[in-house]
């Protein structure tokens, strides 16, 4: 199962509203180490080399390169090198980073980053704002993104920096703030090409060298660009109306605003345009108020509703029933606060950029609305000395550092405003000055490339600056980017297309600008162009197969479990963090083991091992206990950890009133929240949360352990805060509270799924019902499921958990999924984390599948190990070495036999030995 804590290898700290400065500088070479210390707590950070390696030792082909970026203190996104990463916590040291985890969590989990270049190697958050002591909450933590080679978006890190292993050319980026589970918002405000080593006197295949300048006159038309361009858009989208991103999970509503904005500038395809206006229209409260209509809304979102309404023949003051434009004028921000919603004054709430603020004003000017006077006083403070405009959200004082696609978006806006002239006029020097021999517009100050977004908008700039020859010179460029599928790669040096270029791309070279496109798709056409088949490979499945249960592969959970417990990767009870000499164990990872082989009554002595090293309080080599991970009898008591321990407890027969040295029940009850707190020692999002718990997980394993122990009455509570949890669509989302509405997650709505179904009447099992709906549209053609990883193998296992409450409905659901599972096993018995990305076994994934592939509910799960001699639990030696497992037993291996047989038969019509809902029902009305 996946942990409780939303990151394996991140954690939060408390937030602060001013984002500060997100730009490059310079290279830094040498770190030093620190040590933190809050209270009489000693924070071990990691050491590092005292010089990194060089820059120029990575190419955009060997070595890796990682950013961080300190603009949350002021500070600036720092780049390093490593020639030869292995992990990418190892990829943090060696290009001079130092770092510091939680004492909860150990050093694994990244608290803190430092480096001697930005004031003198003050690790941050500093301990006056972070203790360090729990997983802090997801509202602001060091999140972690990736870019593979030749890719220039960013994705979140299915991994842990201890178990991500960084490929030849990838970059990877660290960035202060806050996302969910699924990485769906705060990714970095810079670019993977921004920061991406080059490798000098080479290019990529098939593009131009950054000092090659394009012919005048291209070989492809523009308008064929733009056709083309326009094809290749419409081909990423699913059901022909909106675009799904695999990797977050979730539906991207930005960039389908834009693909619909980007279509009008083709003028073609208008039956697509129509169902994607229509499609946004209708989901506009998901997008534009991510706290619920009621709510202030997202300044950005509402802004491009409103020019999507304006460009399409819409009316933005009723777009799906919503006023966008009273939306934005009713939250103009009077003062900096509101929650890091408000920069300062003047904001349009929730402007996450001055491209944010700006394209507020425009979708006004263009309403011939007023345009208040204080939202056009805040962007131009952010106008710097050399005319262009900052490319984050600074306050008037604060070094301001120009960026040319900011500066092309403003120009568009305020060019609208008539007492801007002398604004325009000052950007409009800055960009004439900024354009390249070539025709194209670097992302940022020192770039060595021209980057396709922000010529494109730079280009855009230009045609309302009547500056005709800058114009034809960007689109030039931007034409010799374009790929053979019709998409524009993200810069000079990119192959791939990327639809978040092309959106930018195809308007430019239409000849488009956002002040005065316009394009109804309801005119009549001569001949309007047909919108093609959506990519079957990008469409997940939106509703269960009815066709009869395949009988396909299933899971080999011998070898499976014989990978869980090697010793090369459990030792001595438990499972480490693959961090050098300090031996550290992952709590929470092997209690996910000890499930997994309680599931499978695959390897008693090796699940006894786990239990006593946890009952026995062992220490790990870093001399941590499971009390040190639960914090139970502190202040810092974390009710999702007290849980996970109970509810082993349960799960092998154990008294949870009497288990590592605490009632842990007790524990858990009194971790009830009565109501919501700002205490960042004690954090409850509401009555009924249990205290520390930021996620649905949390929650729901502590519902799941109090009703195992008998806490009917003090579970109802926390009982009742899930429920309220649930969004219309029958979804729960991954955090406590949820960062956005459409925050739905596979693995925690099956979580949930599990823990109501232990709740008798008919509200829970409606919900339940509800649940296990939504998870059984999501499953994808291949029979997987999305999560934080893609298609993945944690929400693939979790949801067959999940639909096995219900197994007779969704027995073909089920099927596909364990022959996703199947497909994801490796030679040596572990799985993959998802179908896609970086290969090789991973032992967190291992667990959940191994486990997650009986199907049996953590409510029910049950292991009796009566029978089995308790072993001692023997102090693991520094660093995690030595100890050995015994071999896979006989009787656990016939016993695996068994259940894989069981499981086998599903597909023919047999059941399971589990307890359903359904049977549960029964009872009930038998007892009633």
């Amino acid at each position: 199962m996946r942990s409780a804590d939303y990151h394996s290898a991140v954690a939060a700290a408390p937030s602060r509203s001013a984002p500060g400065r997100r730009r490059l500088t310079t290279v830094l070479l040498a770190a030093t180490s620190a040590v933190a210390v809050a209270g009489a707590i000693t924070l071990i950070p990691l050491a590092v080399p005292a010089v990194a390696d060089p820059i120029e030792a990575c190419t955009a082909s060997s070595g890796a390169v990682v950013a961080v970026d300190f603009g949350h203190w002021d500070g600036p996104v720092v780049r390093g090198c490593d020639a030869t990463p292995t992990t990418g916590m190892d990829l943090l040291h060696e290009a001079g980073f130092t770092t510091t985890g939680t004492v909860h969590d150990g050093p694994g989990f990244i608290c803190r980053i430092g480096t001697a270049g930005f004031n003198s190697g003050t690790e941050y958050p500093t301990p006056a704002d972070e203790a360090c002591q729990l997983t802090p909450l997801p509202t602001a933590y060091w999140s972690y993104w990736l870019a593979p080679a030749g890719q220039d978006h960013w994705t979140y890190s299915p991994l842990g920096a201890l178990s991500q292993r960084p490929q030849p050319g990838q970059v990877e980026a660290w960035v202060f703030g806050g996302t969910d589970i699924g990485g769906t918002t705060g990714q970095p405000t810079f670019t993977p090409a921004s920061v991406r080593a080059t490798n000098p006197g080479r290019t990529t295949p098939g593009t131009p060298s950054a000092s090659s300048t394009p012919s005048p006159t291209p070989s492809t038309p523009a308008g064929v660009a733009v056709a083309r361009g326009a094809e290749y858009l419409v081909e990423q989208l699913v059901d022909g109306n909106h675009i799904y991103n695999e990797a977050w999970g979730t539906i991207d509503f930005a960039l389908t605003a834009k693909v619909g904005i980007a279509l009008a500038a083709s003028e073609s395809h208008d039956p697509t345009l129509t169902a994607i206006v229509d499609y946004l229209a209708g989901r506009a409260a998901e997008y534009a108020y991510p706290g619920g209509v009621g709510s202030p809304p997202n300044s950005g979102a509402v802004a491009n509703l409103a020019l999507l309404a304006e460009i399409t023949g819409g009316d933005p003051a009723a777009f799906g029933g919503h006023d966008l434009l009273t939306a934005l004028t009713d939250h103009l921000c009077p003062a900096p606060g509101g929650d890091g919603n408000c920069t300062d004054t003047g904001d349009f709430y929730g402007a996450a950029s001055p491209g944010a603020q700006a394209l507020g004003i425009l979708t006004l000017a263009r309403a011939n609305l007023p345009v208040p006077t204080a939202a056009v006083d805040r962007l131009s403070q952010m106008q710097c000395t050399d005319g262009g405009f900052s490319g984050a959200m600074i306050r008037q004082g604060e070094p301001c550092e120009s960026e040319p696609a900011t500066t092309g978006t403003v120009v568009q806006a305020l060019t609208l405003v008539p007492d801007a002239v002398d604004t325009v006029a000052e950007a409009k020097t800055y960009l004439l000055g900024q354009q390249r021999p070539d025709g194209s517009f670097p992302p940022y100050l020192g770039a060595q490339g021209g980057d396709t977004g922000t010529t494109a908008l730079a280009a855009q700039a230009m045609l309302v600056l009547a500056q005709p020859t800058p114009a034809a010179s960007a689109q030039n460029w931007l034409i010799a980017r374009q790929g053979d599928d019709g998409g524009f790669g993200g810069d000079e040096n990119t192959v791939d297309s990327d639809p978040y270029a092309t959106v930018l791309a195809v308007p430019a070279l239409a000849g488009a600008t956002l002040t005065t496109l316009r394009h109804d798709p309801s005119d009549p056409e001569p001949t309007p162009t047909a919108s093609p088949t959506p990519s079957s490979s990008a469409t997940p499945s939106t509703s269960p197969s009815t066709s009869p249960p395949p009988s396909g592969p299933i899971p080999d959970l011998v070898k499976g479990v014989a990978y869980l417990v090697a010793p090369a990767n459990l030792l001595h009870g438990h499972y480490y963090e693959s961090v050098p000499g300090t031996g550290s164990a992952d709590f929470g990872l092997t209690i996910d083991g000890a499930y997994a082989l309680a599931a499978t009554g695959g390897n008693d002595p090796a699940l006894a091992k786990i239990v006593a090293f946890l009952d026995q309080r062992g220490t790990d080599g870093a001399g941590r206990t499971i009390s040190s991970w639960t914090s139970v009898g502190t202040p810092y008591a974390n009710g999702g950890s007290i849980a996970k321990t109970a509810l082993l407890a349960e799960v092998v027969g154990r008294n949870p009133r009497a288990f590592a040295g605490h009632d842990l029940i007790a524990a858990l009850d009194a971790a009830v929240c009565t109501q919501a707190t700002t205490d960042p020692n004690r954090r409850c999002a509401g009555a009924g949360n249990y205290a520390n718990a930021t996620s649905v997980f949390s929650q729901a394993l502590g519902i799941m352990a109090q009703l195992r122990a008998g806490e009917t009455t003090k579970a109802a509570a926390p009982t009742s805060f899930l429920m309220d949890l649930q969004s219309p669509s029958g979804s729960w989302p991954s955090l406590i509270p949820a960062p956005s509405a459409t925050d739905g997650d596979v693995d925690s709505t099956a979580m949930a799924a599990m823990a109501l179904d232990l709740v008798p009447g008919d509200d829970a099992a409606a919900a339940v019902d509800k649940g296990l709906a939504w998870i059984a549209s999501t499953q994808l053609a291949d029979g997987g499921f999305p999560g934080a990883a893609g298609n993945s193998v944690n929400s693939a296992a979790l949801a067959i958990q999940g639909l096995s409450l219900d197994q007779q409905r969704y027995a073909t659901q089920i099927a596909r999924a364990r022959g996703f599972l199947a497909a994801q096993q490796n030679s040596d018995g572990g799985f993959n984390v998802a179908s896609t990305g970086q290969r090789g076994s991973d032992v967190r994934a291992s667990t959940q599948a191994v486990g997650g592939t009986v199907g049996t509910s953590f409510g029910v799960l049950h292991r009796d190990l009566s029978a089995v001699p308790v072993p001692s639990s023997t102090p693991s030696p520094p660093g995690g070495q030595g100890g050995s497992q015994s071999p896979l037993p006989l009787t656990g291996d016939n016993v695996l036999r068994l259940v894989w047989l069981a499981i086998a038969l599903l597909g023919g019509g047999a059941a399971l030995v589990t307890a359903t809902r359904r049977q549960r029902r029964a009872v009930e009305e038998v007892q009633s």
